[in-house]
This record gives structure tokens, C-alpha cells and sequence, in this order.
């Protein structure tokens, strides 16, 4: 009996990943379900060198199922400490996550596409 199973794989898959960062733009694009077990991960990629030096960054959650108020926080907490001159702009959240992301206060300080 194999005790192999292909779920645990996936669940270990990191939920956003930096696709794209020159020093114009970045794109983050996020995937599954960003919760409390990936806020580590999530800070560490938000404090990259390569995302601090783009003038512009797109957050591509059309992927993203789920995200908890952590991790909305956390995004919150990268864009005030970012420059000033840094535009960010959401795309393709779902309802549920936008919900959150405004309930976190993102809405203030990002631009929300649909």
C-alpha cells in the first residue's frame, strides 16, 4: 500500500510568487489559498529587493481562492512602508477576496480591478 499521495505536493506549493520585477514594474501572481501557514513566506517575498525597486506592482490574484486577514494585513503592511511613488493595482480578485482585502483596509491605498 503506498502512502504517496499528490495533495500534499500541492498544499506545499508556495500561493504567490514573483513572475515578473524589473525596475519599472513587478507582478505578483497568487494561486489556491493564501492563509496563516504561508504570512511567512508571503513576508519574506514581500521584502524583496527586486518588488522594493519597481516604480509599479500588479497583484494577479485571479488565481487566489481564499486569503486571510493576515495576509491581507501583510500586503497592507508592504504597500504604507513602501515608497510613496509605488502604484499598486489588483486584478482579477474574486468577490470573497476583495471583500477582504477592503475589510483589511486595501482599498485606501490600492487601486481594486475587476
Amino acid at each position: 500500500m503506498s502512502s504517496q499521495s499528490p495533495e500534499p505536493a500541492q498544499s506545499e506549493r508556495t500561493p504567490v510568487v514573483l513572475t515578473e520585477a524589473d525596475e519599472q514594474h513587478a507582478v505578483l501572481t497568487f494561486a489556491g489559498v493564501l492563509d496563516a501557514h504561508a504570512l511567512p513566506e508571503l513576508e519574506e517575498l514581500l521584502s524583496d529587493r527586486r518588488l522594493r525597486q519597481a516604480g509599479t506592482w500588479v497583484w494577479d490574484m485571479s488565481g487566489l481562492e481564499r486569503i486571510g486577514l493576515a495576509c491581507a494585513y501583510a500586503l497592507l503592511r508592504a504597500v504604507t512602508r513602501a515608497p510613496e511613488t509605488v502604484s499598486v493595482t489588483v486584478s482579477g480578485a474574486r468577490r470573497t477576496v476583495q471583500r477582504t482585502l477592503r475589510h483589511a483596509g486595501l482599498d485606501t491605498v490600492v487601486t481594486i480591478g475587476e
